[in-house]
């Protein structure tokens, strides 16, 4: 007996929850994309303006990866916990980054790539293409690793 059941109907959730690591593992990719489209139109801003906008797409992409690592706790409790606080700590360095790209912008100076968003972007990808492509190392792995 699953101890959510009746709080939160979790029927649907055996139908989703196999397709979550892959959909996580793309929104992933998808955020590496939309945060380097986002630096190429924060150095245009930069340079016109005094302040910097939020990219909407990346802004989608951190959102979405936010609700889907939520929605992976209900799936897989403790990897999606775990998860879910690399997410939030990249969501949290995005907001910095974006202040920073701001102050960069108002004081007429060049706008620096956001570095620690880039490294915890990838941390996350490291992890959820783990969940998403572990059958690809998964015999290799079962070799040496005893669970």
């Amino acid at each position: 007996m699953d101890p959510l059941q009746f709080l939160v109907p979790l029927g649907w959730l055996s139908v989703v929850g196999p397709v979550l690591p892959y959909a996580i593992f793309v929104m992933t990719v998808a955020n590496l994309a939309t945060r380097h489209l986002a630096h190429r139109r924060h150095v245009e801003q930069g340079r016109e303006a005094d302040s910097v906008d939020a990219y909407t797409p990346h802004v989608f992409t951190n959102v979405g990866l936010v609700l889907l690592s939520f929605l992976f706790i209900l799936d897989s409790p403790v990897s999606g916990t775990i998860l879910s606080v690399l997410v939030l700590t990249m969501f949290i360095a995005d907001f910095f980054e974006l202040e920073a790209r701001n102050v960069e912008a108002r004081n007429d100076m060049d706008i620096e790539a956001p570095k620690s968003s880039i490294a915890a972007s990838l941390i996350v990808l490291v992890w959820s293409s783990y969940y998403a492509l572990f059958f690809i190392i998964e015999g290799f792995w079962n070799q040496f690793v005893v669970a």
